[in-house]
């Protein structure tokens, strides 16, 4: 195969690993892969991390073995659940900090999963969804989802993305100082309630929404490009596809609708980003 020695055989798994076969999104783990993987173990590096706990949720078995033996090997206490109704069990009782989780699940899909464990957690849920499947991935961001991943992927950059999306603050990014509501127009948002009303009318946001909505708000006016936004609400580090982004706006428009004369209360501004009020 022309590869040789330890970096040889990274480069074949990181290879394997982005391989699906034509015309499936499911069912592309690859024995061989596997195989590969067990011969890494003793070789891989291990990092430092803080602790986490991740529940991984997949029905194919042996890919989410694979996730879960590399998120051991990074540091994190990894729970696994392989179908809708496991991965409720498992988030009640294990309590992860992030989720990793297959839409394409038996008894209850993930999109629903991930709508039950918003109603009583506020663990990063990390999607991992067919290629192309753009209405899952608005379904999914628009229930609570804190990020995708599609497949096929690199496992390396699974792990990657759970580090990144740990680096994110739980709470409010406002900064302590703002404890009075921000208002911009008919927008208001409290960050000390964590509430966001359109007049008298009150809105229910997603943790990143109300958070790339603050963002805005605290510079009304000023626009505010893709990168901005991810530095600001994900980390400086971030790791996924800007464009993210994009799709909480959409979201966040349709949820605010528009004020009392017609307008949306987010400006695109071509080829430059968004802003929250008039310059």
């Amino acid at each position: 195969m022309g590869h040789s020695g330890d970096g040889g055989r990274r480069v074949m798994f990181e290879d394997l690993m982005k391989i699906s076969p034509p015309g499936t999104e499911r069912g592309w783990y690859s024995p061989l892969a596997g195989a590969i993987l067990g011969s890494m173990a003793d070789r891989t590096p291990t990092t430092a991390t803080p602790p986490g706990r991740v529940l991984v949720v997949d029905d194919e078995q042996p890919l989410a073995q694979m996730v879960a033996s590399y998120l051991i090997r990074a540091g994190f206490d990894t729970r696994q659940a392989h179908t809708g109704t496991q991965a409720m069990d498992e988030a009640r009782r294990f309590s992860p900090d992030v989720v990793v989780l297959d839409l394409g699940l038996p008894e209850l899909d993930g999109l629903e999963v991930c709508r039950r464990i918003r109603t009583f957690s506020d663990c990063y849920i990390l999607m991992l969804t067919a290629r192309g499947s753009e209405d899952d991935k608005i379904s999914g961001l628009t229930l609570g989802a804190d990020d995708y991943i599609t497949k096929p992927f690199s496992i390396r950059e699974l792990v990657t993305r759970v580090h990144a999306v740990l680096r994110r603050p739980r709470t409010s990014i406002t900064p302590p100082q703002v404890t009075t509501p921000l208002i911009v127009g008919d927008l208001i948002l409290d960050p000390v309630a964590h509430e966001v009303r359109v007049g008298e009318t009150t809105v229910e946001l997603t943790r990143t929404e109300f958070e790339l909505l603050v963002a805005l708000a605290l510079r009304p006016g000023q626009v505010l490009t893709r990168h901005d936004l991810v530095t600001e609400v994900w980390d400086t580090t971030w790791v996924g596809d800007e464009r993210i982004v994009d799709v909480h706006i959409g979201n966040l428009r349709r949820k605010l609708g528009t004020d009392t004369r017609g307008r949306g209360f987010i400006d695109t501004v071509r080829g430059v980003g968004y802003r929250v009020g008039q310059p």
